[in-house]
Order: C-alpha cells, then sequence, then structure tokens
C-alpha cells in the first residue's frame, strides 16, 4: 500500500485559465492545496480555508518573529534616514541665515532664497516615499500560507489516494498476459 502523505497543504494559486471546480463546492477557483511533496492537490475556494471545519492554518510562529524583527529593523532604518535629512536641511537653513546676516548683496539673497524653494519641493517627494512604505506593508503575505486539512477531510483525501493506487494496479495486473490462467494443454 501507499504511504500516507503528511497532513500539511500549502495553498497555490494558477492562472485564471487553468481554474477547476472546488472539491467542495465545485464552483471555479483558482487556489490549490498542495502537499510539500506534490503527492497530492485539489482545488478550493479561498472561503473555504477561513473555515474551521474544514481545515485550519499551520502557523510558523519563527517565521513571523524574523518577519517582525526584519520590518522593526527597517522602520529604524528609515527614521534615521528621515532624522538625518532634517538635521541636514536645518543645517543648510541656519548656514542661509548666517549668510544673509553676513551681509550678502541682493543677488545672493535671491539665489538662496531660490535654492531653499527647490530643496524643499526636492525633499518632501522622497519623505512621504519613505512613510508610504512603513505605513503600507503587502497584504497578501498576511493570509496563513499552510494549512492542516481537519481529520474526516484528510482521510477522505488519503483513502481516495490508496483507492487510486489500487486500481493503477489491478489496471497493470489485467494487462499482463499472464494474469489469467491458461488454458489446460493435457488431454483428460
Amino acid at each position: 500500500m501507499a504511504m500516507a502523505f503528511p497532513n500539511i497543504y500549502h495553498h497555490r494559486k494558477v492562472a485564471d485559465t487553468s481554474a477547476k471546480g472546488c472539491e467542495l463546492c465545485y464552483k471555479p477557483s483558482t487556489s490549490v492545496l498542495v502537499t510539500p511533496e506534490n503527492k497530492d492537490f485539489f482545488y478550493v475556494c479561498v472561503g473555504h480555508l477561513k473555515e474551521k471545519g474544514f481545515c485550519s492554518p499551520i502557523i510558523d510562529h519563527e517565521a513571523i518573529a524574523a518577519k517582525k524583527k526584519e520590518m522593526d529593523e527597517e522602520i529604524e532604518r528609515v527614521k534615521k534616514e528621515y532624522e538625518d535629512k532634517q538635521r541636514k536641511k536645518n543645517e543648510k537653513q541656519a548656514e542661509k541665515e548666517n549668510d544673509k546676516k553676513d551681509g550678502k548683496d541682493k543677488d545672493g539673497e535671491i539665489d538662496t532664497q531660490k535654492e531653499e524653494k527647490t530643496e524643499k519641493k526636492d525633499e518632501s517627494k522622497p519623505e512621504n516615499e519613505d512613510k508610504g512604505d512603513v505605513k503600507s506593508p503587502p497584504k497578501a503575505e498576511d493570509e496563513p500560507r499552510v494549512f492542516a486539512l481537519q481529520r474526516t477531510f484528510y482521510q477522505q483525501r488519503v483513502d481516495r489516494k490508496r483507492q487510486a493506487e489500487m486500481a493503477r494496479r489491478n489496471r497493470e495486473r489485467l494487462s499482463n498476459p499472464n494474469f489469467f490462467p491458461s488454458v489446460p494443454k493435457d488431454q483428460p
């Protein structure tokens, strides 16, 4: 008999053209649950993945902790970049104010005012982009990707796999000419 496969299914998406009927409700679905060794797979609607009676998510706490740590490091890096930009901006403004106090001519003052306006425009764009990166993490990764089927559904999958294996073996036996007994050749 074939060995039973583990009760670990990964959620995968297929192209819209490859959609097939859901195993439970028979509606076309592009979501597939597949075992790691590709021994078993079946199509299922995304809504069924949230039903407790069908499957439960397997949460990898180590991976979540690693992602959280990575996000915290990214946030700290962005904060430091922002603080550096603000500090540099303040230093430039302080230098320009000192230059104005020192008594530069009118042409120099007009040039510095134009430079300040262009610098403010240039600096405002990257700041908004950095803030956007921190606030909007990708939503697709929030959903669980690994599931364990409930006992009855898992047993149905194992039974179906065993029946398919038995049917395959029977076909092979029937196609073998030595399977059937031969006609006796001796005289009675």
